[in-house]
């Protein structure tokens, strides 16, 4: 148990392969002594060099990732001016509130959720209605939502999963969108629900949609100096980087006008070259512009090709990740929006002029990670939602509301597979009935697993009723009282009327295809004696 726990720990939450993970366990270490292994411990243990510094690599990010998940939520709660739900209740207007009160009277405690009474109250004066009006309005709305509710009985997960499976196999395969403009992609359709219910840790095209306070959302150049502080920009985007192999040396030559685009300076560019191990750089005056001399600690071949290659994919500005930025101006919005390629919502979330409370992403587990697990539950439903929409595919929101639920139920995002809910049913023939038959079944006779077969494949599985419905109810039948009963009932007697039809009338003597039948004459009465 302890090394499944082991390779899921290495898979999920440090992103290592299956096989890598397998072969660590298998070398008999957990996460702990993996975590604090050294080079030589892994070579000892059968990995490779470059396995081996893959490994580590892999490690030391995971912590830097749990270090800035746990400020996370101070910073970013510091940094973002928005209204809490109290601040709103609190600073309503008297007069709403009153009339949010006369409803609540109405209706009853807890007979309708508060926000909707408020949308009602803010919508019944926004037409001018009077008080016997709004109460009108409110009992239609109780109605309404009473009639929605799911009852108590109905299979509400077999119905959700039907309605969003069914209309998920007319969805194309393989769609991309064009956020605005050519450069950005977003893929859609099914592989996207499939990301969405498999909880993916990364999408496939991470993307934000990033808008602007109402102070500066209209004002171009402010946006671009905020775009230039996300999109990442690389050395090799604003300078040449030129190997001289005679003296084993590398000249940085920047272009100034790019560097002036992207509000980079000369310093900037210096401090970047020079956090690159095992060279130095200095700055090489003389000429029009200038120019940054790299020199290696240890001059050859192979260090001075490894020094170029890192140096052209060194970053300058910018935050890791988002690869792309594209400007675009909405004239719904009136002013301009940031679409980006690649996502990071805690940095995003740090810089100044940006409206925090509009900023989307369509990487839930960094919502979860940044704003918590409500949040990530309302994304759940939104990109699915969205996803489907975008398909011309209509299905209810409380389907998608249920699967968001099932999924954040335990406060973390899981997936809807053997990695997440399907995986933890506690019957072992509904989990082999899903996926690894053979290991579901070997895990639980190891371990003296049993079956209480309370749910619905575990019964059908085994050939008996399902403990559902009318399956739920256990009758058995008294023979010899029936066949009393029997003895002593009246015969049946039948009360439907019995029609008589009147005989068929013949006629003597009509000839065959003629027009009107030949009659017999009527004999005399014969006189008496």
């Amino acid at each position: 148990m302890a090394s499944a726990q082991t390779l899921n720990s290495l898979v999920k939450t440090y992103a290592f392969d299956k096989s890598t993970a397998e072969r660590l366990v298998e070398a008999g270490f957990t996460v702990t002594s993996a975590k604090s292994a050294d080079k030589k411990a892994l070579m000892a243990a059968g990995f490779a060099g470059n396995e081996t510094e893959e490994i580590l690599l892999k490690f030391s990010k995971g912590k830097r990732d749990a270090a800035a998940r746990r400020g996370t939520r101070k910073v970013v709660v510091d940094d973002r001016d928005f209204e809490s739900t109290m601040v709103k209740v609190e600073t309503r207007d008297p007069d709403l509130l009153k009339k949010d009160a006369l409803l609540g009277k109405h209706l009853g405690e807890g007979m309708l959720p508060q926000r909707i009474v408020r949308k009602l109250v803010d919508g019944g004066l926004a037409r001018g209605f009077s008080d016997a009006q709004l109460k009108l309005a409110a009992d239609l709305a109780l109605e309404e939502y009473n009639h929605a509710k799911v009852d108590a009985t109905e299979a509400a997960g077999i119905v959700g999963a039907q309605s969003i499976g069914e209309p998920g196999t007319q969805m194309t395969m393989r769609t991309f969108h064009f956020a605005g403009v050519a450069e950005i992609n977003v893929t859609l359709g099914l592989p996207r629900l499939i990301e969405i219910v498999d909880a993916r840790r990364t999408p496939s095209t991470p993307t934000m949609r990033i808008f602007l306070k109402e102070k500066v959302k209209g004002d171009r150049a402010v946006a671009t100096k905020i775009a230039n502080q996300i999109e990442m920009t690389l050395l090799k985007d604003i300078a040449a980087v030129d190997a001289d192999l005679g003296s084993l040396e590398i000249k940085v030559v920047p272009e100034m006008e790019r560097m002036a685009e992207k509000d980079i300076s000369f310093e900037d560019v210096l401090a970047a070259v020079n956090s690159v191990r095992r060279i130095t750089a200095t700055e090489e005056k003389g000429g029009k512009n200038p120019k940054i001399l790299v020199k290696l600690t240890e001059p050859n071949f192979k260090n001075l090709q490894k020094a170029v290659e890192d140096l052209k994919k060194m970053k300058v500005k910018g935050i890791d990740g988002i690869t792309r930025l594209v400007i675009r101006r909405d004239d719904d919005e009136k002013g301009y929006i940031l679409f980006t390629e690649g996502s990071s919502l805690k940095e995003i979330l740090e810089i100044p002029g940006i409206d925090h409370s509009r900023v989307l992403t369509n990487d839930i587990v960094q919502i979860q990670e940044c704003l918590g697990i409500e949040a990530a539950r309302q994304a759940v439903m939104d990109e699915a939602y969205a996803t489907l929409q975008g398909q011309g595919l209509t299905v209810d929101r409380r389907h998608l509301m249920l699967v968001a639920d099932v999924m954040t139920a335990d406060g973390e995002v899981k997936a809807i597979g053997r990695q997440g809910v399907s995986g933890q049913k506690s019957s072992i023939l509904a989990r082999a009935a899903f996926e690894i038959t053979v290991d579901h079944l070997l895990q639980a006779g190891m371990i003296g697993e049993t079956d209480p077969l309370q749910g619905v494949a575990e019964n059908i599985i085994v050939g008996q009723p399902v403990n559902l419905g009318t399956g739920a109810v256990r009758l058995a039948m008294d023979t010899v009282k029936l066949a009393k009963l029997v003895k002593t009932m009246p015969t049946p007697v039948s009360t439907v009327p019995v029609v008589v039809e009147a005989p068929a009338m013949s006629y003597e003597g009509t000839a065959a295809g003629s027009a009107e039948p030949e009659f017999a004459e009527e004999p005399e009465p014969k006189e008496e004696a």
